[in-house]
C-alpha cells in the first residue's frame, strides 16, 4: 500500500526533529563538561601535588588545607550570589577585619559582667553575624535605592571599614581577653568525628547556599537578574529586594567566617582579612561563575576555593616560587579565567 499524505510528511519531519535535537544534546553535554572543569582541575592539581611532595596527600595536610579554605570558602558562597546577580563586593576583607575588632571589643566589655564565658562568646557570635548582615544591608540599599554602582559603593566601604578598625585599634591590634580565649578556642580548634569545626560549618553553609540557589524562587530570581535585569523587571521580579537580600546574605557569610577566624589568632589588626576579597572573587570565577552574571553554581565555587588553597599549599610545600607570590598567582588565575570567559553571559 502506498504511503498516504500524512505518512509521506512524517519522515522528513522526524528527520528535522532529530537534526534539531542533536545540537541541543551537544550543547547540554558542553555545559556539563564546562561545569566539571573546576573539579577536573582540582583532581589534576592534587595529583601534581602528590607527585611533587609525598606529604601533600596526608590526612593532616588535607584537614589543614580545608580548614584554611573554610574562611574564604564561606565568604565565596555569599559572593557567588552577588556575582551571579550582576554585582560585586570589594569590601569583604575590610568588613571581616572590622567585625573581628568590634566582636573582640564587645567580648572584652561583657566578660567582667557575665558569669559564664560561654554565654559571652555566644553573644559575640550572634553580634558578629548580625553586624555582617547589617553591613550587607547598607551595601544593598546604597546600590538599589541610591543607584550607585556596586564597585563604587564597596570600594568606598573597603576604605571606611579598615580605617575604622585602625582607629579602634589605635594603629595596633585589638586582643581577646585571656579568660575568653579558652571558651572561644573550640570554635576553631575543636573537631567533630575527627573533622575540624570550620570544615563542618563550611559544608553546612555550602549546602544551604546550593539549596537556596538551585531549589528556591530566590535563587532563580538572582540568576534571572544577572542574565537580564530589565527583562526580570518586566517579569514582575522584585529586583531591588533580591539584590538587597543577596548583599545581606554575603554580609552574614562574612560574619560567620569572621567568628571562625577570631579564635585562630585571638586578635584583630589593620592587616586582618587583607586580600580576602581577591581570594573570594577568585574562588567564585575559578568555580565557573560568569563574571557578567546570570550563571554559576555554589558547588563550583566550593571547588574553586579548595583549588586555590591547594595551589597555595603546594607552593608552600615545594617552594617552587616564593610564598609571598601567592597573591600574584591568584591574580594571574583571575585574569586567565576572565580572558577565557570573555563574551560569556
Amino acid at each position: 500500500m502506498s504511503p498516504g499524505p500524512t505518512d509521506s510528511l512524517a519522515a522528513p519531519l522526524d528527520g528535522e526533529a532529530a537534526h534539531r535535537t542533536q545540537p541541543q544534546g551537544r550543547r547540554r553535554l558542553g555545559r556539563r563538561l564546562a561545569g566539571a572543569r573546576p573539579l577536573i582541575g582540582l583532581v589534576l592539581v592534587c595529583l601534581a601535588g602528590q607527585l611533587l611532595n609525598s606529604d601533600f596527600g596526608t590526612w593532616d595536610n588535607m584537614m589543614n588545607v580545608l580548614t584554611r579554605t573554610a574562611f574564604i570558602g564561606i565568604i565565596a558562597v555569599g559572593m557567588c550570589f552577588v556575582i551571579i546577580g550582576g554585582g560585586i563586593d570589594l569590601s569583604v576583607g575590610s568588613m571581616a577585619a572590622l567585625i573581628a575588632g568590634a566582636e573582640i571589643l564587645l567580648l572584652n566589655a561583657l566578660a567582667p559582667h557575665a558569669g559564664s564565658s560561654t554565654m559571652v562568646v555566644a553573644a559575640g557570635l550572634v553580634a558578629a553575624i548580625a553586624m555582617g548582615a547589617a553591613f550587607g544591608l547598607a551595601h544593598g540599599l546604597l546600590i538599589t535605592k541610591g543607584s550607585i554602582e556596586p564597585f563604587i559603593v564597596t570600594l568606598g566601604t573597603l576604605g571606611i571599614f579598615r580605617a575604622v578598625l585602625t582607629w579602634l585599634a589605635d594603629g595596633g591590634a585589638i586582643t581577646l581577653d585571656g579568660t575568653l580565649s579558652e571558651a572561644y578556642a573550640p570554635v576553631y580548634y575543636g573537631s567533630l568525628l575527627g573533622i575540624p569545626v570550620p570544615i563542618w560549618v563550611f559544608a553546612a553553609v555550602a549546602a544551604a547556599g546550593g539549596f537556596l540557589l538551585n531549589g528556591t524562587r530566590f535563587g532563580r530570581y538572582v540568576q534571572a537578574i544577572g542574565s537580564n535585569e530589565q527583562v526580570a523587571r518586566y517579569a514582575a521580579v522584585a529586583v531591588d529586594r533580591v539584590k538587597v537580600v543577596s548583599y545581606v546574605l554575603l554580609g552574614a557569610c562574612v560574619g560567620v567566617a569572621t567568628v571562625l577566624y577570631v579564635p585562630r589568632l585571638g586578635s584583630a589588626s589593620p592587616t586582618t582579612g587583607l586580600l580576602w576579597e581577591l581570594e573570594a572573587i577568585a574562588a567564585v570565577i575559578v568555580g565557573g561563575t560568569a563574571l557578567k552574571g546570570g550563571s554559576g553554581s555554589v558547588f563550583g565555587t566550593v571547588v574553586g576555593a579548595v583549588l586555590l588553597s591547594v595551589i597555595s599549599n603546594i607552593l608552600n610545600l615545594t617552594s617552587i616560587i616564593s610564598v609571598y607570590l601567592n597573591a600574584a598567582v591568584q591574580g594571574v588565575v583571575i585574569i586567565i579565567v576572565a580572558f577565557l570567559q570573555r563574551g560569556r553571559r
